[in-house]
């Protein structure tokens, strides 16, 4: 496995995504969880922009960005028509701290070494995140709004999953 892969793996906070107490989120611990799990990729997307060394690899960046933002637009629109406050929660300062650590890594890297680093944390990133969604999220969320809210976003985490998966076997990941 390599170094970069391993490193994408831990950073993603896969674990942190069950580190919630057994009866699992609250509403607002999830709103807080949503809107820093787009954050993060928000960020990265943004540096892929910048830094990725192709045009596949700045587009979906600037994609990520795009349709990350457009979620978290939503998510803090029906927070505030709820009127609940987002939470900070262990898993989301879990979820900050591995973007963070992300973009450290990422940030020295040039060309084909950034792409790829940048892709198959991509990839690992998606699927914590569609798990988080089927395993915890979904099943916690009380509220139907906010349910309803991340049933509408799985599809496009897929997609976003596969995209970065097809761009892996271009990498040659």
């Amino acid at each position: 496995m390599h170094k970069a892969h391993l490193a994408a793996l831990i950073l993603t906070g896969a674990a942190s995504f069950a580190v919630q107490a057994q009866s699992g989120p609250t509403d607002p611990q999830i709103a807080h969880i949503v809107v820093t799990a787009n954050q993060v990729d928000i960020d990265a997307g943004k540096l892929a922009e910048k830094q990725g060394s192709t045009k596949e690899v700045r587009d979906f960046g600037q994609q990520m960005a795009k349709d990350h933002t457009a979620v978290n637009a939503s998510a803090t629109e029906l927070v505030k028509k709820l009127n609940v406050k987002p939470e900070a929660n262990d898993t989301s300062a879990s979820l900050k701290k591995g973007g963070d650590d992300n973009l450290a890594k990422l940030k020295p890297l040039k060309g084909k070494a950034f792409d790829k680093a940048y892709i198959d944390n991509e990839v690992t990133y998606h699927q914590a995140v569609i798990d988080a969604v089927d395993k915890t999220l979904l099943p916690s969320a009380k509220n139907a709004e906010l349910k309803a809210l991340l049933e509408k976003v799985r599809p496009a985490l897929v997609q976003h999953r596969d995209h970065a998966k097809h761009l892996q076997s271009q990498l040659g990941g």
